[in-house]
């Protein structure tokens, strides 16, 4: 565990590339035609907005997915991810109530598959896909990061990822799936909704970001912690956890971001 001040926090941010420009595209079709037209609420929510570097090949790419506890919340490209040289995909999913679990995992590897299948005409490289979001977000990117059935469908392997980067992500199962199903709030679970039930040693490079365990959601540090002691044990060698002190759940993204670049950076070195 690293327990992380203010200041050394915004000491890692990457200094902006100005002169390098950028693409916005918005809402295209993560599924195909025959989907979209299947069923009107997926036509409606199941979109991504591109942002991606212009006239540069090889970059790297962020897929983010927001946070809303999966009952609400918009795509978005954060801020704190312009400017930096890499494609950032911001993702929207289907919401709960009007879908249930796994319908908003799913789109959430329907949307990562075809980031993988696509990126590359675009001029992004494949060996540097990495997965993020806030909170909700969080939990849908380490869910489709370990376990592995979501992605299979496509044919893509969640190994393949740079970096699994969630932010104050859910480790157990996720508060709102628990809803659904009636289960009460300190009720604990670690069931097939669970990142915690997919601990692998072969998984992607993880990095658990979370606030301060005393300003943070009900046991979001804890759970993270106990995640990352458990991918440990079961022999995962990168598996590394950050707490921000002084920052709460809301708060804890901003100064979040400055390690998820210097996580890119990292790895974009080692396969360089």
């Amino acid at each position: 565990m690293k327990r992380i001040l203010l200041f050394l926090v915004f000491a890692l941010c990457s200094v902006p590339l100005f002169s390098q420009e950028y693409n916005a595209i918005q809402n295209i079709h993560y599924y195909d035609d025959k989907t979209d037209k299947s069923d009107a609420y997926i036509n409606e929510r199941c979109v991504l907005d591109m942002y991606i570097p212009k006239n540069i090949k090889n970059f790297p790419t962020v897929i983010w997915f927001h946070g809303g506890g999966l009952t609400g919340g918009q795509k978005e490209i954060p801020e704190a991810l312009k400017n930096k040289g890499i494609a950032v995909i911001g993702v929207n999913y289907r919401l709960s109530p009007k879908v249930n679990a796994p319908k908003y995992i799913e789109d959430a590897a329907a949307a990562t598959a075809w980031v993988f299948k696509n990126i590359k005409n675009y001029g992004g490289r494949k060996d540097l896909i990495f997965i993020s979001g806030h909170s909700a977000g969080g939990y849908l990117a380490i869910m489709v990061g370990l376990n592995k059935m979501y992605l299979n469908k496509y044919g893509i392997d969640a190994n393949n990822f740079a970096g699994i980067i969630p932010f104050s992500g859910q480790m157990i199962s996720h508060f709102t799936i628990r809803k659904e199903k009636g289960i009460d709030e300190l009720d604990a679970r670690i069931d097939e909704y669970a990142p915690l039930h997919f601990i692998r040693a072969d998984a992607s490079p993880l990095l658990l970001i979370t606030g301060d365990r005393e300003k943070e959601l009900l046991g979001r540090y804890e759970e993270n912690a106990y995640m990352a002691r458990m991918m440990k044990l079961k022999g995962h060698k990168e598996t590394t956890l950050y707490e921000l002190q002084g920052f709460d759940h809301g708060g804890m993204a901003q100064p979040a971001f400055p390690l998820l670049i210097n996580e890119i950076r990292r790895v974009e070195k080692l396969k360089k």
